[in-house]
């Protein structure tokens, strides 16, 4: 049976644990919080949009889609901006007229979660986590404490909609999902879900798809019980009618799915677990696939500070720089690009020194078909026969320098 191991983390955002890799997918600060600074905000969107109407987004690991809904989210945020900077109203708009072009795809390979990603909520006011089914030291020690962010995200109800209609568009066999429809009845699950989304997709399974007869669904929408659902439905309606949005949700191996994609992406999410417990998406063959798949102004970017990632991106032909938060002054991920003008803090010399130690020993996986405990094994025996630094000894002897 399948179980869902949730808790909110502390800035109101759904969090998940794994047990199969004893990790956690979302930071306990906060899930939506953490999408925002390592993943939307260093991408500096709102620079590329100054010069493109058009955009491709690979997301990998998109587990229950926050950076994916994070970039919508902020996307459709800063364009009701643009309009109403512009005096523009959007109900004047022609239907065909469309100001920009969303493709986004996403790869995870748990179809359950890809399901569920619309339906989890990011707006929990008083956070007690005190009835968790699950126990996890490290969660609990962490849970509700305060934290040093000083921006609350709020995540648009429409957001949920927007993704809870194309999911269901290019995945119609959803409805019929006996395993994901008996997760969303669990009553044990039913305090970290949004009840509106819940209650639409329920209406969109009586009506077997036919939630694009706008009348009925208005009907349903203006009852009184829907009043502040259907606010958000109509103005995320407006948005899909002035911009073109696809998604498409892939599930299975992103190596493999990868290795097919012929598509060219402007920003890559890579948001695997660590590489530790997940090497199958971290090793130098699999960013080399990455690599054909980046435009030449792209930029791939992951919350990894790891050294030996670092040196994979390296050795994959990227250039390789570093996430800055500024909210908390610290650099928090790793950004790798095909052209170095791109790269706004670059890696330093203490960064660089590590790198050639053994601990930038990148994982390796030719055939792309390795399993984890395969790559781990080979990259253990990799360090192990290396004549390299260690990186305990590189760190001394660099600080007694210093």
């Amino acid at each position: 049976m399948y179980e869902l191991y949730p808790y909110f983390t502390n800035d109101g955002s759904v969090g998940l644990y794994s047990p199969e890799a004893d990790d956690i997918y979302h930071s306990t600060y906060g899930a939506l919080t953490e999408a925002y600074e390592k993943f939307i905000l260093p991408a500096n969107f709102e620079d590329f949009f100054k010069k493109h109407n058009e955009i491709k987004i690979l997301d990998i690991c998109y587990g229950i889609g926050y950076n994916t809904k994070s970039f919508l989210n902020y996307f459709f945020e800063n364009f009701e901006k643009k309009l109403s900077d512009l005096n523009i109203n959007i109900d004047a708009i022609g239907t065909d007229n469309k100001f920009n072009k969303i493709s986004i795809t996403a790869i995870d390979s748990d179809k359950n979660l890809v399901y569920l990603s619309p339906f989890f909520r990011c707006d929990k006011k008083t956070i007690f986590n005190n009835k968790l089914n699950f126990y996890n030291e490290k969660i609990s020690k962490l849970l509700n404490k305060k934290t040093k962010t000083k921006t609350r995200y709020k995540l648009n109800k429409h957001i949920n909609m927007i993704l809870l209609k194309k999911i269901i568009k290019t995945h119609p066999d959803i409805f019929e999902d006996q395993e994901f429809n008996k997760i969303l009845k669990n009553k044990k699950y039913n305090r970290y879900f949004d009840k509106n989304i819940c209650h639409l997709y329920e209406f969109y399974k009586k009506q077997g798809i036919k939630y694009t007869l706008l009348r009925r669904l208005n009907a349903f929408l203006h009852n009184i019980y829907y009043r502040n659902l259907s606010k958000s439905y109509k103005k995320a309606a407006k948005y899909l009618r002035l911009n073109e949005f696809d998604f498409e949700a892939k599930i299975g191996d992103a190596r493999q799915i990868i290795k097919e994609d012929q598509n060219v992406y402007n920003f890559i999410f890579l948001d695997a677990f660590t590489p530790a417990k997940c090497p199958c998406l971290w090793t130098i063959d699999f960013f080399k696939l990455l690599h054909k798949n980046l435009d030449d102004n792209g930029m791939i970017l992951t919350y990894s500070n790891s050294a030996a990632i670092r040196n994979a991106f390296i050795q994959a032909g990227f250039w390789v720089g570093k996430i800055y938060n500024k909210e908390n002054d610290k650099f928090t991920g790793t950004i790798a690009t095909k052209k170095l003008e791109l790269i706004k803090f670059g890696l330093s010399e203490y960064d660089l020194g590590l790198i050639k130690t053994k601990a930038g020993i990148p994982y390796r996986d030719e055939t792309l078909k390795l399993d984890n405990e395969a790559i781990i094994s080979r990259h253990n025996k990799d360090v192990e026969q290396s004549n390299l630094i260690s990186s305990s000894k590189f760190i001394k002897t660099y600080r007694g320098c210093k």
